[in-house]
């Protein structure tokens, strides 16, 4: 009976002692509660040892947690409206104050983002929210920073994540985009027109200072004809003055020929016989 009884007290022994040790890892932290009151704040990590039956632990974990915000349906202040997705990071840098401040500190911090993710992209306008991400995202850390101190949370980053636009707005915004590139494509073009319109007059002046500049130039447009296998024949030549000198052979063999015709009747009139 005796040994018995020993075994028992040893196994009751062991039990109670196992019950009373608990081990925290190294990014965890154990809450303590004896008789339903908070003792001694957070503990850990590493070998912890409580009161069986009387003490109970809460094991809170200090890692960052990566939370997505579900998308959201925003009127823009423009009246736009858009879905918006966005990301959060948090973490718990008070245990004690996560555990007994809020009941569920996770499902808190998820409702109180979607609302301020509404209340934020809502005070912008479409073209700001898709413009000014980093503004937004800082705006609404801030909030949730704020709202969530006293939970003995901080949040680390958000991040808006996806932003879907009505069809509608798409196609306005590619029409938009592609009537700005063909602004930009015209202005180019005509600011090219003017430096060369600019070039063009510099060189005819250097051309009138010095003849021999433009015989060069009708040289060198001959050696880039010649590249290629072809059989026009080009005789450079002022264009005014060929323009002249066609003229004077068109009036020269006018004249010629008005005095061929007319010397043709006399001619007629004094060889006749007389009958």
């Amino acid at each position: 009976m005796i040994a018995v009884a020993v075994i028992i007290v040893a196994v009751v022994a062991l039990l109670a002692a196992a019950a009373s040790v608990r081990i925290l890892k190294q990014y965890e932290r154990g809450v303590q509660f004896r008789l339903g009151k908070v003792k001694d704040g957070a503990r850990g990590p590493g070998l912890i040892l409580i009161t069986p039956f009387v003490d109970r632990v809460h094991r809170v974990s200090l890692r960052i947690v990566t939370m997505p915000i579900q998308s959201q349906g925003i009127i823009t202040r423009d009246n736009v409206s858009v879905d918006v997705s966005a990301v959060a990071y948090f973490r718990i840098k008070d245990a004690v104050r996560s555990v007994v401040a809020i009941e569920n500190v996770d499902e808190a911090i998820s409702q109180i983002a979607q609302t301020t993710l509404r209340a934020v992209v809502g005070r912008h306008t479409l073209d700001e929210t898709l413009s000014e991400t980093d503004s937004i995202n800082q705006d609404i850390r801030a909030i949730l920073d704020v709202q969530t101190e006293d939970w003995g949370v901080e949040v680390t980053v958000v991040e808006l994540k996806d932003i879907q636009l009505p069809d509608t707005m798409k196609r306005a915004m590619a029409r938009q985009a592609e009537a700005e590139r063909e602004k930009r494509a015209k202005i180019i073009a005509a600011e090219g027109e003017a430096l060369a319109a600019g070039e063009l007059a510099n060189a005819s002046d250097i051309m009138m200072a010095h003849p021999l500049a433009l015989q060069l130039r009708n040289l060198q447009t001959l050696i880039e004809i010649s590249v290629e296998k072809n059989s026009t024949i080009v005789f450079p030549a002022p264009l005014m003055s060929t323009i002249q000198e066609l003229r004077a052979f068109l009036r020269h063999e006018d004249e010629g020929a008005q005095a061929t015709l007319g010397a043709a009747p006399v001619a007629n009139g004094a060889g006749a016989p007389v009958r």
